[in-house]
């Protein structure tokens, strides 16, 4: 079909609106997925700076304490002060030491001295900072660092320093070292400081990136829901004007490829469509029959519908004989209407053309084979009813002309009864062979062959008138499976009919060919005076001659013998120009 042939445009290819779906759930988890890797990597880095900040600070308070520890008596007013100083600093909510039972040693708020923490210290001490998020009062939540409290190095105080390595290899200070005042008894025992951080600078700031995360999703999703909307509406755009593209053409197709012949005007009344059907029927080309009147192409009124339109009156199935374009009137079957619109509008007229001729035939075809059938029985009855008594006669007139051999006259007329009941009996074969059904026996045959020896057959008779004989076969050989008897038979009962129509000279020309859907078809083709026009159909009836001699029967026979091979016979004539006559023989086999 046409549609299928056209290029396929952008526009035809369809993306499902599942992938747009599909690709925006995507987009969706990829956005989440990274802002749950972005939030854990913010917390990450929150834990990672105020731990660090959390370690450098208890580093700090060490490195005071160390330090006072070896230039004065240390003790823990000294670290008290120490941690209320440092806890000054930015972002510094508390700082304290405690013990192992969690009681405070040291605090930045020295109201809090010798409280109990819920921290507890394992057996073998915090050797590292470690971290938890505590909750402060007033919806407040600190960012808490702690390990084990290490503010004194030294004799009594936990592994040698280096520092005092190094001066003991060197003897100095030997006697500041040895002479160091005794710290105070509470820093003895295993301790932890702890700094609470203010988090919520940070929180804010990871809030400030969920927000942002969520607004980011949120437009995405908008985005994606939009983009989805856009290619849903898109798609169905598409795919409306496709199925419109492809309705009209698949109309289109259906109404130039229908067998009947369809015209169709505008509100205007010209021409604007002309299918292929219509061209076979009416002869006219379809270019040179659109954009004009259908009085300029069709028959006077549009062979008589024109005032049934003009009246408002549809035509359905009326059967009536046109001429087209100079052509004898065919038969043909016309409907015709006005086409309107939904607002009642008169946008043009259609009218639909059917060609009659194949269906007379067929129904010419029936009435012959009923009227066919109907002699049959009856000659098959007549003809045994007959063939008796002719028996009788013949041998009486065979006795009475032995009988009186002296007798000139009287032997001749017994020798006309004997050759009267002759032709009587073979007029009776004829009939009975035509009444019953015939008998095939078929086998492949090359036909070139059978038409070579069929035409040596009427060779003679033919150069006798004094008729030039052609014949024209194919290179190759044509088989069919056919009855070669019968098939002679026809071939001679053509050549008889031609060479009888061509008394003073002529030519006979045979042709054997193959069509394009593989049948074989025989042509046999005079010069003779040809058949009048009123008499081509019937031609093949019996009992029908214009010949004098003639029974009639000869014909008949052969059309029933191509039938019986599933074939047919065509006859074309035109007086004083001769007769062809086509044999078309089934596929070969």
């Amino acid at each position: 079909m046409k549609y299928l042939n056209q290029p396929t445009e952008k526009s035809d290819i369809r993306t499902s609106p599942w992938l747009v779906v599909g690709s925006a759930l995507i987009l969706l988890v990829v956005v989440l997925v990274l802002a749950v890797r972005n939030y854990n990597r913010e917390k990450q880095y929150m834990s990672q700076v105020l731990q660090e900040k959390g370690a450098a600070l208890i580093r700090a308070v060490e490195a005071g304490a160390r330090t006072g520890m070896m230039r004065m008596s240390w003790g823990a007013a000294q670290v008290q002060i120490l941690l209320e100083q440092t806890a000054q600093m930015p972002g510094v909510m508390y700082m304290a030491v405690i013990d192992r039972n969690g009681k405070v040693i040291a605090h930045s708020d020295s109201d809090r001295i010798d409280s109990v923490n819920n921290r507890r210290l394992d057996s073998g001490g915090t050797q590292h900072e470690n971290w938890i998020i505590v909750d402060v009062g007033e919806d407040r939540r600190a960012f808490e660092v702690y390990r084990q409290f290490r503010p004194m190095r030294g004799r009594g105080f936990g592994p040698p320093g280096r520092n005092d390595r190094m001066m003991g290899r060197h003897g100095m200070m030997r006697g500041r070292i040895h002479n160091r005042p005794e710290p105070d008894s509470k820093f003895e025992e295993d301790l932890a400081i702890l700094v609470g951080l203010d988090v919520e600078p940070f929180e804010q700031a990871r809030n400030q990136d969920i927000r942002n995360t969520v607004v980011i999703s949120a437009v995405l999703l908008l985005l994606g829901f939009g983009g989805f909307v856009s290619m849903f509406w898109a798609q169905n755009y598409r795919m409306a004007r496709r199925s419109l593209r492809d309705t009209s053409a698949f109309a289109d197709e259906v109404v130039t490829s229908l067998p009947v012949g369809l015209i169709a005007t505008d509100r205007d009344g010209n021409i604007t469509f002309f299918n292929g059907a219509a061209e076979k029927i009416t002869g006219i080309a379809a270019t040179a029959a659109r954009g004009k009147e259908p009085g300029q192409v069709l028959p006077d009124h549009w062979c008589g519908l024109k005032e049934h339109l003009d009246a408002g009156h549809t035509v359905l199935e009326e059967e009536m004989e046109c001429s087209f374009a100079d052509k004898m009137a065919i038969p043909v079957s016309v409907s015709a209407s006005r086409i309107v619109n939904e607002a009642g509008q008169i946008v043009g007229n259609i009218l639909i053309l059917r060609d009659l001729e194949e269906i007379r035939r067929l129904q010419e075809e029936i009435r012959r084979q009923e009227k066919l059938a109907a002699i049959g029985g009856l000659a098959a009855g007549v003809a045994h009813e007959i063939r008796n008594p002719l028996s009788s006669i013949k041998g009486i007139a065979s006795y009475f002309k032995t009988k009186l051999a002296d007798n000139r006259d009287d032997s001749e007329a017994a020798g006309v009864m004997i050759r009267e009941v002759d032709r009587l009996n073979r007029a009776i074969s004829e009939l009975l062979e035509f009444a019953r059904p015939t008998e095939l026996r078929t086998q492949p045959t090359d036909l070139a062959e059978l038409l070579q020896h069929s035409i040596r057959l009427v060779q003679q008779d033919a150069a006798t008138k004094n008729i030039a004989v052609k014949i024209e076969l194919p290179p190759d050989p044509v088989v069919a499976v056919i009855d070669p008897d019968r098939i002679s038979q026809c071939l001679l009962n053509l050549y008889l009919n031609a060479i009888q129509a061509m008394d003073s000279g002529g030519r006979l020309d045979i042709d054997l060919i193959t069509d394009s859907k593989g049948n074989a078809r025989i042509i046999v083709a005079d010069s003779g005076v040809g058949i009048r026009l009123e008499d081509i159909k019937k031609i093949f009836d019996p009992y029908f001659t214009s010949k004098q001699s003639g029974t009639g029967l000869g014909l008949a026979i052969v059309h029933k013998i191509i039938e019986a091979h599933q074939g047919s016979i065509k006859v074309q004539s035109k007086p004083g120009e001769g007769t062809r006559f086509t044999i078309i023989l089934p596929k070969l086999k």
